[in-house]
C-alpha cells in the first residue's frame, strides 16, 4: 500500500489507545485548574470601545468610507479597461431597466433613469461590495408601486373637461403623476432613514431571519405579481388599481373581462420583444465562454422599437401606448412630505428589509467568488444614505438587480469604478438621449421586464430539492409564495416570516430523544434503533437529547424519557408508597412478621392485605397498635404478600447525554431537578454526561446542585459515566440496591397520604417527607 493510500474501511486504520482516569466534571475542573472568567464592567467596555487613537480613528474612517481603503490601492493600468467595458455594458442595460421598472413603481418612466443614476454616486463612496450594480429591482419597484397606488389612486385626481361643449370628468394626469412622484420620493427617504438607523445601531443581523427558502418563495410570488402587472401593459387593456388582500386575483379578473379591448399593435410588439430578449439572453448564458461581453439585447430591441414606432407613427394609427414624455436634464431637489411618514412606515420597513436582503445576498455571492468580505452593517448605512440622497431627487427605492450585477461581474468589472462609469452612461441618457425614447411603446418596456423574470420563476424548481433536503424549508418556501400572492407582498412577507419562526419553535417544541448503546470495544455510543451492533449496558439506560431544553418542550422531554426507560417513575413511586402503607398496616395488626431478612406472613392467618383499594380505612384504629421497632427490607422485584401491583424496575442507572444541548432555561433546570428526584425515589441513580461548560454554569446559577444533587453526578463523557457505574456496582457487590430499608417506630400515628394524580414539585417533597416519617 502506498503512502497516503490507507484503507479507510480497514478495522485497524488509525487505531489509538487512551489511558486516563474517569473524570467527573468537578474532578476534571480541579485537576486542570479551570479559569474563572471575569466579566468586564460596563465602564471597562465603554473605556475600551470609546478610546481613540490615531490608528483607531483611521480604521473607523475607512470602515465608514470604504472608498478610502480600496481606491488608493486601485491598479489603474490593469483594471481600468475591464471596468470601462463593464461600466458601459451595465450602463446601457441600467438605462433600459430604469425606464421599464418605473412602470412597476407607478411613476413616469423618466424617474426610472434618475433611480438608476443617483444611488450609485453615494454607494461608490460608502459601499463594501465591488460588484453590485445599484439601482431599481423589479420586486422592490413593485412593492413601491403598491404603496404609491394605494396612496394616490386615479380616483383622487378628477378634472372637468369641456372639449365637446359638455362637461366631462377626466383624469388629471399631471397632478396624479406629481403626487405619485412625491410619494415615491418620500417613501425612499423614509426607507433610507430606517436602513441608516439599523446600520448605525448594528442591527444587520435582522436579515438572518429572512432565510433562503423564505426569500425564494417571496421573490417568486413577487415575480408573479410583476408578470400580471406587466401583462396588462402588454395587452394595453384598462384595469382598476387594486391593493391589499386578493388584489392580484381581482387584477387578473379585470384583465380577462377587458381582454376584448386588447391593442393588437402593443401585443405584437410585446410578444416579439419578449421572444427576442429571452432567446438572446439564453444564447448569452450558454455561450458565455465564447461571448465575453453579453449582447445588450434590451438596448438593441429598444432602439429598433423606438425607430419603428416613430417612423410608422403607431400612436396615431393604432392608438399604441407610448412613453410620450421623458424630462430632459435634472429636476430640482424636493423636500419630502414628512406628514406621509405615519401612513407608510410599515411598508417602508418591509421594503427596506427586502431591498437590503436582496442586495446583501447577491453581494455575498460575488464576494465569496472573488475572495473579499462585505460588511452587513456598513451595507445598511450605504443603502440608507443612498436612498435618502436619491429620494431627495424624486427617485424610488434602490437596491440591486441580479441581471445587471451579473453583467457587471461577467464583463470583467473589478471595482465600483465600473458602477460609476455605468452611472455616466445613464447620465448621458438623462441629459441628451431621453427625448429620443419618447415614441417607445410601453409594451416593449413591459416585455423587457417580463424577460428579466426568468431567474426568479426558475426558483420553483428548488421545491423538489428542498423537499428532499429538508421538508420544513420546502413548506416555508410554498407557504411564503402563496401568502405573498394572496395577501399581497407586505402581508405575505410578514406571514412567511412568522411561519418560518413558528417552524423553528415547532422543531424545538418536540425534541427527539434517542436511546444510546455502546459499540463493543470502543468508547463510541450510537442510537440503538439505527445500529445493529451496539449493545446496552445491563441495567443502564442512556438518553440523548437533541435540542435545547426550555419551558416549551419540557413536557415532550419527559414523555421521551418515559418512552425510553419503559416506565413512569412517579407512578411507580406512588405504587410503592401504597404498598408500604399496607405492609405497615399488616405489621401493626401482627398479620405479617418483619425480620431483617424480609417480610413473612404468619402461617394460618388470613392476609387481610388483599382488601380492595377503595376500602375505607380508620387511621386512628390502624395506627394505634404498638409494635416494636423493626427494620424491614422490601424486594420490589419479587412477589409481595399484598394486593398491590408494583411495576418492576429493570434499571439501576440512567444517563442523560447533554452533548447536543445548547441552552437551558430556569424552568428546564427546575424540571430536571424534579426528574432527578423522581428517579432517585425508586432507587435509580441519575447521571449527566458531556455537559458543555456554559450549560453546566447555567445549572449552577439556577441552583440545580444542592445537598441531594451533587456536582459529581456530571461526567465528561458517556463512557466515563458508564465506567464509573460499573466500578460502583462492583464495589457494592453483595448488596442488593433494589432493597429498601424501612424502620418502623413504635408509636407512628400518621399514615401515608396516597394519590394516583401525578404530583407537583411540592407534592413530591411532601411524599418524600411522608416516607421519612414512616421510616422514623
Amino acid at each position: 500500500m502506498t503512502s497516503g493510500g490507507m484503507d479507510m474501511q480497514s478495522p485497524g486504520y488509525n487505531q489509538y489507545f487512551v489511558a486516563r482516569s474517569v473524570y467527573s466534571e468537578p474532578a476534571f475542573q480541579e485537576e486542570n485548574e479551570k479559569k474563572e472568567i471575569v466579566k468586564k464592567t460596563i465602564q471597562e467596555k465603554l473605556q475600551k470601545n470609546c478610546s481613540c487613537t490615531s490608528k483607531r480613528a483611521l480604521l473607523i474612517v475607512k470602515s465608514l468610507f470604504p472608498v478610502l481603503d480600496w481606491l488608493p490601492k486601485y491598479k489603474w493600468k490593469e483594471w481600468i479597461v475591464n471596468d470601462l467595458i463593464s461600466g458601459v455594458s451595465t450602463g446601457l442595460v441600467a438605462t433600459l431597466q430604469g425606464l421599464a421598472f418605473a412602470l412597476l413603481a407607478a411613476v413616469p418612466v423618466g424617474y426610472g433613469l434618475y433611480s438608476s443614476f443617483f444611488p450609485i454616486l453615494t454607494y461608490f463612496i460608502l459601499g463594501t461590495s465591488k460588484h453590485l450594480s445599484v439601482g431599481p429591482f423589479p420586486v422592490v419597484s413593485l412593492m413601491v408601486g403598491s404603496v404609491v397606488l394605494s396612496m394616490a389612486p386615479d380616483e383622487n385626481f378628477p378634472m372637468i373637461g369641456n372639449s365637446t361643449g359638455l362637461n366631462k370628468t377626466v383624469l388629471d394626469v399631471t397632478a396624479r403623476d406629481a403626487a405619485r412622484v412625491m410619494i415615491s420620493g418620500t417613501l425612499s427617504v423614509l426607507i433610507g432613514i430606517i436602513q441608516l438607523l439599523l446600520g448605525v445601531f448594528q442591527i444587520g443581523f435582522i436579515v438572518r431571519y429572512l432565510a433562503d427558502p423564505l426569500v425564494g418563495g417571496f421573490t417568486t410570488a413577487a415575480a408573479f405579481q410583476v408578470l400580471v402587472s406587466q401583462v396588462k401593459t402588454v395587452l394595453n387593456v384598462p384595469t382598476k388599481n387594486y391593493n391589499g388582500v386578493l388584489s392580484i386575483i381581482y387584477t387578473i379578473i379585470d384583465i380577462f373581462k377587458n381582454i376584448g379591448q386588447t391593442n393588437i399593435c402593443d401585443l405584437i410588439a410585446g410578444l416579439l420583444t419578449f421572444i427576442v430578449c429571452v432567446v438572446v439572453k439564453e444564447l448569452n448564458d450558454r455561450f458565455k465562454h465564447i461571448i465575453k461581453i453579453p449582447i445588450p439585447i434590451e438596448v438593441l430591441v429598444t432602439i429598433v422599437a423606438t425607430g419603428i414606432s416613430y417612423g410608422v407613427n403607431l400612436e396615431k394609427k393604432f392608438n399604441a401606448g407610448i412613453v410620450k414624455s421623458i424630462p430632459s436634464g435634472f429636476i430640482p431637489p424636493m423636500t419630502p412630505d414628512v406628514s406621509l411618514f405615519s401612513e407608510m412606515i410599515g411598508s417602508a420597513f418591509s421594503i427596506g428589509i427586502v431591498a437590503y436582503a436582496v442586495a446583501v445576498s447577491v453581494g455575498k455571492v460575488y464576494a465569496t467568488k472573488h475572495n473579499y468580505a462585505i460588511n452587513g452593517n456598513q451595507e445598511f448605512i450605504a443603502f440608507g444614505v443612498s436612498n435618502i440622497f436619491s429620494g431627495a431627487f424624486s427617485c424610488f427605492c434602490a437596491t440591486t438587480a441580479l441581471s445587471r450585477t451579473a453583467i457587471q461581474e461577467s464583463t470583467g468589472g473589478r471595482t465600483q469604478i465600473a458602477g460609476l462609469i455605468s452611472a455616466l452612461i445613464v447620465l448621458i441618457a438623462i441629459v441628451a438621449l431621453g427625448r429620443l425614447l419618447e415614441p417607445l411603446q410601453k409594451s416593449v418596456l413591459a416585455a423587457i421586464v417580463i424577460a428579466n423574470l426568468k431567474g426568479m420563476f426558475w426558483q420553483v424548481f428548488d421545491i423538489p430539492r428542498l423537499w428532499k433536503q429538508n421538508k420544513w424549508d420546502s413548506v416555508i418556501w410554498v407557504f411564503t409564495c402563496l401568502a405573498s400572492i394572496i395577501l399581497g407582498l407586505d402581508l405575505g412577507l410578514l406571514a412567511g416570516l412568522i411561519f418560518g419562526l413558528l417552524t423553528v419553535v415547532l422543531r424545538v417544541q418536540f425534541p427527539s430523544c434517542g436511546e444510546l448503546g455502546n459499540v463493543p470495544g470502543t468508547e463510541i455510543y450510537k442510537e440503538v434503533k439505527k445500529y445493529k451492533t451496539v449493545v446496552e449496558a445491563e441495567g443502564v439506560k442512556i438518553v440523548r437529547f437533541n435540542s435545547g431544553i426550555f419551558y416549551g418542550n419540557i413536557d415532550g422531554l419527559k414523555s421521551g424519557i418515559k418512552s425510553i426507560v419503559g416506565f413512569d417513575a412517579v407512578r411507580i413511586f406512588n405504587k410503592r408508597t401504597k404498598a408500604l402503607r399496607k405492609i405497615n398496616k399488616l405489621i401493626k395488626k401482627g398479620q405479617l412478621r418483619a425480620t431483617k431478612n424480609g417480610i413473612i406472613s404468619d402461617v394460618g392467618t388470613d392476609n387481610e392485605g388483599f382488601e380492595p383499594d377503595d376500602d375505607i380505612e380508620d387511621p386512628e384504629k390502624e395506627w394505634s397498635t404498638e409494635v416494636k421497632e423493626v427494620e424491614v427490607q422490601v424486594d420490589w422485584n419479587s412477589e409481595l404478600p399484598i394486593k398491590v401491583a408494583v411495576p418492576k424496575v429493570s434499571i439501576h442507572s440512567i444517563i442523560f447525554d447533554f452533548g447536543q444541548i445548547t441552552f437551558l432555561d430556569v424552568v428546564a433546570v427546575r424540571s430536571l431537578k424534579v426528574i432527578y428526584k423522581e428517579f432517585r425515589r425508586i432507587d435509580v441513580d441519575v447521571y449527566i454526561a458531556a455537559c458543555d461548560d456554559h450549560v453546566y454554569k447555567k445549572m449552577e446559577e439556577c441552583l440545580f446542585f444542592d445537598d441531594q444533587i451533587k456536582p459529581d453526578i456530571v461526567f465528561l463523557t458517556i463512557h466515563d459515566t458508564v465506567l464509573y457505574i460499573e466500578e460502583k456496582r462492583k464495589f457494592n457487590e453483595g448488596h442488593d440496591p433494589l432493597m429498601e430499608k424501612i424502620s418502623l417506630m413504635q408509636e407512628s400515628k400518621e399514615p401515608l397520604e396516597y394519590t394516583d394524580i401525578e404530583p407537583t414539585n411540592q407534592e413530591l417533597d411532601a411524599q418524600e417527607e411522608a416516607l421519612r416519617r414512616l421510616a422514623s
